[in-house]
């Protein structure tokens, strides 16, 4: 428990400073409402009306979205491989092959759909 009690206190004392910052702020702060402070934040544009489920995403936003999931899950794996490149041998290395054929056919799906292209 003593190796975990400076953690415990950094911990605690991130949360009483977030705490004591929010409290102080909203006390102390100036209270000028007025009407276009009370109203939703939208970038300056009204908003439009949206159907009842919601608006339909175009598959852009999803191909977008798994590629990047692709190129982090890939970084998150290549980096310790190459820190450990010489202690793990050529299996290592046909493992690593089959991980990047493996990405890269992400890649091609996304290529293919048109992701990378922005109109």
């Amino acid at each position: 428990m003593n190796a975990y009690a400076p953690i415990l206190v950094l911990g605690a004392l991130g949360a009483g400073f977030a705490i004591f910052s929010v409290v102080a702020a909203t006390i102390i702060g100036p209270k000028r409402y007025n009407r276009a402070k009370l109203e939703a934040y939208e970038c300056g544009i009204e908003p439009t009306p949206q159907p009842a489920g919601g608006g339909r995403f175009p598959i852009k936003y999803y191909l977008t979205a798994m590629l990047f999931i692709v190129f982090d899950i890939e970084i998150v794996f290549l980096y310790p491989w190459a820190v450990t490149f010489d202690a793990l041998g050529l299996f290592g290395l046909v493992e690593m092959l089959l991980f990047v054929l493996t990405v890269f056919v992400a890649y091609a799906y996304v290529w293919r759909r048109g992701g990378l292209e922005w109109d």
